[in-house]
C-alpha cells in the first residue's frame, strides 16, 4: 500500500514539474499561434499518442458513466484552458497564477460534499492553504504591483473551480475500474469535441506548414506528448491512488517550478521574495499533506 501511495505522489510530482515548465513552450508558440490553436493541436496530438500507445477500445460503459466522461472533457480539457487563456487577455499573468492556485481549496470543498471516502477536512489543510497562497502571492507579484481586473480575475476564479470539478469527476471515473489510458483518451475526445465551436470564435487557422519550423514542432510535441498525453494519464493515476484533494495540493508547486525553470532556462534573476515565496509554498504543501491532524497533536502535547 505504501509503495502504491509513493507511486501516486511521484506521478503527481512528475506531472506538476512538466506542467510548471509548459509556459516556456507556450510562450514560444504564441509568436505565430493563437492560444486556441495551441490547445487544439496539443490535445489532438495527445489523443493520437494515447491511441497508438494503447490501441484498445473502451467498451461496456453505462449512460451515467459516459455522461461523467463528457463532463470531465468539458471541464478539464475545454473550459479550464479556454477560461485561463481568456483571463490572460484581461488581467496580468501574476493574477491568474495566484487565483488558479486556489483550485485545491475548491477541490477540498467539493470532495467533502460529493466524495465521502475522501474523509473529513483537517485544520492543517486550511493552515497549509493559507501559508502556500502567501508564498504563491510573493512569487507572482514579485517586482510588480497588484492590479485587480474584475473580468479577468473572475474568469481565473471560475477556471480554478472548473479544474476542481474535473478533479472530482476524475476521482469518480477512477472508481469505474477501466484502464487509466482508456479513460483519459475518452475524456480527451469529448474535450476536443467541445473545443471545436471555440475554434470558429477565436480565429483558428490550420496552417500546418508552421510546424516546418523545428522550434515550433519540438515545442508542440512537448505539449502534446508530454504535457497532455503523459501528464493527464499520470495525473489521473495519482488521483486514483491518492484521491482528489491530496493530488490537487501539488498545484501549489506550479509557481515554484516556474521560478526554478525561469532561472535555469531563461536565466532570470532570482530575488529574495522569490526564495521566501518558494519556501512558504513548500511549507504550505507539506502542512496540507500532513497525515496527523492538529487536534491530535495538541491532545498529544497535553498528555506529555
Amino acid at each position: 500500500m505504501e509503495n502504491k501511495n509513493n507511486a501516486g505522489h511521484l506521478c503527481a510530482l512528475l506531472t506538476i514539474i512538466i506542467w510548471g515548465t509548459t509556459f516556456i513552450s507556450t510562450k514560444v508558440l504564441l509568436v505565430d499561434f493563437q492560444p486556441v490553436e495551441i490547445l487544439f493541436f496539443r490535445f489532438v496530438m495527445g489523443l493520437l499518442a494515447l491511441l497508438i500507445i494503447y490501441p484498445h477500445r473502451l467498451t461496456g460503459t453505462t449512460r451515467n458513466q459516459e455522461f461523467t466522461f463528457v463532463a470531465a472533457g468539458l471541464c478539464g480539457i475545454c473550459l479550464y484552458y479556454l477560461l485561463e487563456n481568456i483571463a490572460l487577455t484581461y488581467t496580468m499573468a501574476s493574477n491568474v497564477g495566484v487565483i488558479i492556485s486556489v483550485a485545491p481549496f475548491f477541490t477540498a470543498i467539493l470532495s467533502h460534499l460529493f466524495l465521502k471516502e475522501e474523509g473529513k477536512l483537517r485544520a492543517n489543510f486550511f493552515i497549509g492553504f493559507v501559508v502556500a497562497m502567501t508564498g504563491i502571492f510573493l512569487i507572482s507579484f514579485n517586482g510588480s504591483k497588484l492590479e485587480l481586473n474584475p473580468v479577468g480575475d473572475l474568469l481565473s476564479l471560475l477556471a480554478a473551480f472548473v479544474w476542481a470539478c474535473y478533479s472530482i469527476l476524475t476521482k469518480k471515473i477512477s472508481g469505474y475500474g477501466y484502464h487509466t489510458i482508456l479513460t483519459t483518451r475518452r475524456v480527451f475526445f469529448y474535450g476536443i469535441l467541445f473545443m471545436i465551436p471555440a475554434l470558429f470564435l477565436f480565429d483558428f487557422q490550420l496552417e500546418l506548414e508552421r510546424f516546418t519550423n523545428p522550434v515550433y514542432l519540438l515545442n508542440i510535441i512537448f505539449l502534446g506528448l508530454g504535457a497532455s498525453a503523459l501528464c493527464f494519464v499520470s495525473w489521473n493515476f495519482a488521483v486514483k491512488i491518492l484521491g482528489a484533494v491530496k493530488t490537487s495540493i501539488y498545484i501549489y508547486m506550479v509557481p515554484v517550478i516556474t521560478v526554478v525553470t525561469s532561472v535555469l532556462i531563461l536565466h532570470e534573476e532570482i530575488t529574495v521574495l522569490s526564495v521566501v515565496g518558494t519556501l512558504l509554498t513548500l511549507v504550505g504543501l507539506f502542512l496540507s499533506e500532513s497525515k496527523i491532524s492538529l487536534r491530535k497533536e495538541v491532545n498529544h502535547g497535553l498528555t506529555k
